[in-house]
């Protein structure tokens, strides 16, 4: 992982409420969860797939996040994904689908700032939504 995409995945993990000391192993399996599934995007229409549209569609307006559970979350990314993601982070794949489903939303709230989602890549995404936070564009 390139210093910026360190730098990016820290200042986000902050923004999400998470630890002040760098980026957390479980944040930084989500930006590449994102990635892998085509960017927010593929993600999203994975959710949409699995009739978790009106969830996903909610973390990307600007209204409140509808929450998931760890159920819900594996059914839309698949076993795989998630226990791929559990071996990674070395915890139970239950437990790693529930923390996703924990992160998953606010991550995606906050790299759609404006509502919308946009093309170009999640790392691009998350730094100008983070821009916002320091007051710049």
């Amino acid at each position: 992982m390139s210093m910026l995409e360190q730098l990016a995945g820290s200042l986000l993990n902050s923004a999400l409420g998470g630890s002040q000391g760098g980026q957390s192993p479980l944040l930084g399996e989500v930006m590449n969860l994102i990635n892998q599934q085509g960017g927010i995007g593929g993600l999203l229409a994975k959710f949409q797939s699995a009739g978790l549209g009106e969830h996903a569609a909610s973390w990307v307006g600007t209204g409140t996040n509808q929450a998931i559970n760890g159920d819900q979350l594996q059914s839309a990314l698949g076993s795989d994904a998630v226990g791929q993601i559990a071996a990674k982070l070395g915890i139970d794949p239950g437990e790693a689908a529930g923390a996703l489903a924990k992160l998953l939303p606010g991550v995606i709230d906050h790299l759609t700032p404006n509502g919308q989602v946009e093309g170009g890549d999640v790392l691009q995404q998350g730094l100008a939504a983070l821009g916002g936070l320091f007051g710049s564009k």
